[in-house]
């Protein structure tokens, strides 16, 4: 029975060395599917971050160009308009009577001018008339004269109707302008943020009726330390992060020649290209501006996906021959998605970002073809 179980523990020993050996062999058989990044050179620019906020571009009080009861409001606070949108409306029945008042004068003035035309016509038919007795006895100096002269009260007094008339027309204008200013319409696209009357109010010639704001015509505004303004030439892109952490580009306009003596800065204005869409900004909205701090210069660059921290230091599985190399990497400063290289790569290497995490050294892999 001895030897027997001896035999028995033997064969259990035998097959279970082949089953071991069988498993490394095909651990050591196995492919890894993996996706890689090439390092390569970008350009690198260190920047700081300054809080800044957003301006709004387009913001003030609409106002009244004529004087009148308000009639009708049409927006209430918080809705959006449009440009050329009617807010409110003014009382017309006075304007109204007026333009029917200044109608029937420049009508009266029409009627004169065709009076006193009439009267001209008469006045030169009598000159013409003495003028043909000129040389016969029936001519008379002193008529001829008299004939001359009532010519010219004709005429001045076709002049005075057709400047009644001008005057008259002018009237009219002016009153059918008033009409449209009697209905008070947005300026730009924007949100009412505040009314100052209500219906029933009487509002005076440039009183505020709302206050409005334009939420899609915006600008970044940071106050910039003095010395990092020479790097913030007009046209100079920089990044921006709105508090929701989306980032975005803008483009410097304008720095302004004006420096708070307390903190040493100055006024910058940036316009933002909003990538997307970006609901509910706000005028005064905090915004974090990264500055440069220096000149740009060409580093090489790795992927932040392709590094893992071990034993504290940074290491990178390098694809070569189908095989992963295990690299230990110096790291410099960030780049948006990437990583400055100090030592440990070259340009060109190909670098594991997906599926490095179960990577060992020498490993088999197969590139993904959607790398």
């Amino acid at each position: 029975m001895r030897v027997l179980g001896r035999n028995v523990g033997r064969h259990l020993a035998l097959a279970f060395a082949v089953w071991a050996g069988l498993s490394c062999a095909a651990v050591a058989q196995e492919v890894s599917l993996v996706r890689v990044d090439e390092v390569r050179l970008e350009p690198l620019t260190q920047t700081v971050p300054v809080i800044g906020r957003l301006v709004a571009r387009q913001i003030g009080d609409v106002a009244t160009r004529i004087g009148g009861a308000v009639e009708a409001f049409h927006v209430e606070v918080g809705d959006r308009v449009s440009a050329d949108q009617i807010i409110a409306e003014l009382d017309t029945d006075l304007l109204n009577a007026q333009l029917a008042l200044v109608e029937g004068e420049l009508a009266q003035a029409e009627a004169d001018l065709e009076s006193e035309q009439a009267t001209r016509q008469l006045a030169q038919q009598e000159l013409d008339r003495y003028a043909g007795l000129q040389g016969t006895q029936a001519y008379s100096k002193a008529r001829f004269d008299d004939a001359v002269q009532n010519v010219a009260r004709a005429q001045a007094a076709i002049s005075k109707a057709q400047a009644q008339i001008a005057t008259r027309r002018a009237g009219l204008t002016l009153n059918r302008l008033n009409l449209e200013y009697a209905r008070i319409r947005a300026p730009y696209d924007g949100v009412i943020i505040r009314r100052m009357v209500e219906t029933g109010a009487y509002v005076r010639t440039g009183d505020a009726l709302v206050h409005m704001m334009s939420d899609t015509n915006l600008e970044v505004e940071a106050d910039v330390p003095s010395q990092r303004i020479v790097s913030l030439l007009p046209g100079t892109q920089v990044s921006v992060q709105l508090d929701d952490g989306s980032a975005h580009t803008a483009t410097v306009r304008a720095s302004l020649p004006v420096e708070n003596p307390l903190t040493r800065t100055r006024a910058v204005r940036f316009v933002p290209e909003f990538a997307g869409e970006v609901e509910r900004l706000a005028d005064a909205q905090t915004v974090t501006v990264m500055v440069p701090v220096g000149a740009e210069r060409e580093v090489l660059t790795v992927h932040k996906d392709a590094i893992i921290q071990r034993g504290g230091q940074s290491v990178v599985y390098v694809v070569v021959e189908d095989a992963a190399q295990l690299r230990t990497i110096e790291l410099g400063d960030a780049t948006g998605g990437r990583v400055e290289v100090l030592s440990g790569l070259e340009q060109g290497d190909k670098v594991v970002v997906r599926g490095n995490e179960r990577l060992q050294p020498g490993a088999r892999v197969q590139i993904d073809a959607g790398s």
